[in-house]
Formats: structure tokens, sequence, C-alpha cells
């Protein structure tokens, strides 16, 4: 092969300053934001300080202030994707690291707890409509997900979708945890995987998440309690990985995938390459190993497939900034399953040395599968104009020298 590679990062980010989101929420909400605002700002810092080391942080922000602002501004945004040679990218709100996040507590993860459903609904519905603009700028290089909190209100989650797919966003996110909420094996989320399926909107479930005051105590953000709690954040970046595929264990069980089975699945960014495959043998074993657990009743004959055949069937993996020994283990779970993202702009995240990063993690690596997880698989799971990306690609993409 010769041409330049098409590069897609299955994981980038994007928002507004809060405050900014203003003119895209409903003067109705506009009082209580005003109210809302400084209180998130200020919660947010407090998070910062407990949850990151600002110091650490803001040493790596400091030579890049101008270009950070490619998480809202569009014309960084175009300077971030050629430096890095993407050529398009997948979408995601944003978090506390540049306080760009949607108001009422519709950010990344649409996290249920102590929300007010019909203001996290109003803060969903302003990012997708600021989303839909932007991505509006050049749609087949950017793919935006919209945020749907579907645990409050099924129906109202079904027209969200047909908006989104009015206005050009094709892919949703949908909380990764549910609290108190129905899961997601629960029969009242059927119309809702059933629009996704009829309209080809690819449903997405982000890393981050997790119920963060039994890791780092009631009172956080608000409270550093790292004195009274020693190792919470071991046990944190321990466990939030098994609160992203926790959707996907009630969903393949529940028979989701099985009542529809052309409904496509997303999980981003979440030490994918190397939990995965023991997590599916864990539940293939359950299914096939009757004996064991005969005593507990069948729980198998709604299914017509062992669960990996649900999983490689229906679900990607974005495995953002997947490192080499990760990728040597491909084979494992499939390298046409797997697709590479940036992480942009956050700085666990490949960015702004992506280039030095395919150098360490892609040198010597086989053509083939690397050009399937940096761009090719993307361009087949979420059905991109790969005419119009190679394009892109032939301006702005690697070389395929650097897997030499």
């Amino acid at each position: 092969m010769s041409e330049r590679l098409i590069v897609v990062s299955t994981d980038c980010h994007a928002g507004l300053p809060i405050a900014d989101y203003k003119p895209y929420v409903e003067s109705r909400y506009h009082e209580m934001m005003d109210m809302a605002v400084p209180i998130t700002v200020e919660m947010m810092e407090q998070a910062e300080s407990t949850f990151l080391i600002k110091e650490i942080n803001d040493a790596w922000r400091a030579p890049i202030k101008q270009q950070l602002t490619g998480a809202w501004d569009y014309k960084e945004r175009l300077k971030m994707l050629a430096g890095d040679g993407i050529a398009a990218e997948v979408i995601f709100p944003d978090g506390i690291t540049e306080k760009n996040t949607p108001p009422f507590g519709a950010g990344l993860g649409l996290s249920p707890r102590d929300m007010v459903p019909e203001l996290q609904w109003a803060g969903a519905m302003a990012h997708n409509r600021w989303l839909a603009q932007w991505c509006a700028n050049d749609p087949a290089r950017h793919i935006g997900v919209a945020s749907i909190p579907l645990l409050w209100d099924v129906a109202q989650a079904v027209e969200a979708v047909r908006w989104c797919v009015d206005n050009g966003l094709t892919a949703v996110m949908i909380p990764t945890m549910w609290l108190d909420q129905d899961p997601y094996h629960h029969v009242k989320y059927d119309p809702f995987w059933e629009i996704c399926e009829d309209l080809g909107v690819i449903v997405h479930f982000h890393s981050g998440p997790a119920p963060h005051p039994e890791y780092f105590g009631a009172g956080f953000p608000v409270e550093d309690k790292s004195a009274e709690l020693p190792g919470a954040m071991g046990i944190y970046v321990s466990e939030v990985m098994w609160w992203l595929y926790r959707p996907l264990t009630f969903m393949i069980w529940g028979g989701v995938f099985e009542r529809f089975p052309k409904l496509k699945v997303m999980i981003v960014e979440g030490g994918t390459m190397f939990m995965l495959p023991t997590w599916l043998r864990l539940m293939d074993f359950q299914f096939n190993e009757g004996n064991i657990s005969a005593k507990l009743g069948d729980f198998r004959s709604h299914l017509a497939m062992q669960p990996s055949g649900y999983f490689q069937r229906n679900v990607g993996i974005g495995a953002s900034c997947v490192l080499r020994p990760d990728l040597d283990g491909r084979d494992d779970i499939g390298t046409e399953k797997i697709m590479w993202g940036s992480d942009f702009p956050h700085p666990e995240g490949s960015w702004p040395n992506t280039g030095q990063y395919f150098k360490d993690n892609f040198g010597n690596f086989p053509e083939a599968d690397g050009r399937r997880i940096l761009g090719e698989n993307a361009v087949e799971f979420y059905g991109l104009d790969r005419q119009r990306l190679q394009t892109i690609a032939d301006e702005i993409g690697p070389e395929p020298s650097m897997f030499d």
C-alpha cells in the first residue's frame, strides 16, 4: 500500500465553556442557568484540586493554551486535526479539564447522581444543538455524539434521537451508570434500542463515570478525604473500567442484541484491549457450563448465541491511545474490532505528541493491521465517506513508512 493513512480518532472531545451554552439553552431555563453556572464552575475547580493534580495539569497546559481552545474554536480544531494527521473524528462532550462541560450535569457520562431530570435534559439538548451546528461545518470529518439522558424518559429519548438524525447527528451517548434507575436489561428501553437500530444510530458508552463517593468519600468533590481514605485513586483506576463494561453485560444477558440484531454499540476509552477478553470468557463460561449453575434455573434459552457472539457482531471498541503491548495482543479480541482515538484535549491522550506516539507504538507493525486500527475499522463501523477521507488523508495523513 502506498496511500497515506486515513486516521480516524474515535475519541475526541469538544464543548463550549459552560457559560457560553446559554444561547443554546431554552430561554425558560436561562435564569436557572445564571444561578447554576458559578456553582458548577466552583465544583469543577474543587474536583480538579481533589481528583487531579492541578500543578501537573497547569504545567501541561502552559505551552499549549491557545491550541487547547480547539475544544470549542473551530479554526484551532482544524489545526489540531491537521497536526495529528486525523482525517475524521468522533466527538464526545468534554469534562473538567478545560471547564467546557454542558450545563445542568449534562456532560461526559451523564451521571444521574443528584440530577434534576428536566434540567439535565435541557443541558443535553443545548449541547446537542451546538454540536449539530459545529459538525455541520464538515459532516464527513466530524461525527458528533449527542447526549441522551435516557434514564429519565424513554419516550423523550426516542424523540431526541429523531431530532438528532434530522440535524445530522447519527451517534448518541447514554449514561454508563443508572444508580437507582432501571438498568438496561429492562424491556422499557426497547423503544430506544429500536429507534437507534431503525435509524442506524450508534449507541456509545464512555469511560469515567463511577460512584465516586464510594472511592473518595461522601463529600466529594467538595471535601478532600484522601488522608482518611488511602489508596482511593488506585482503587478507582482499577475499577472504573468495570463500570464501562457493565451496561454491555446487562444488554447481552438481557437479550437486547437478540431482539435488535442490527443495533451497534461502541465502548470508548476503557482499558479494553486487555480486560475485554477475560470478561467475554467469563460470560461464555457461564453460558456454556450449564451444570455449574443449573440450580439457578434457565438463564440462557432466550439467547441464540453465546455472549461473545453478540459482542463480535454488535460492539466496537474505542481503544484510546492504545499502547504497543496491548496492540500486540490484538488477536485476543480481534483486530477488526479495535478503533484508535487520541482523546483530545485531555492530558492523558496522545495530543500534542501524536506523531511521536505513532512512531513509538506502530513502528515495525503490520501495515494492514495498523491501517485497520487507525482508521479503516472506523470508516466501516460508522459508515464514513472513505473517498472523501482519503482525499483529506492525502494532504495531512501519516506516511505508511511509520510502520517500518
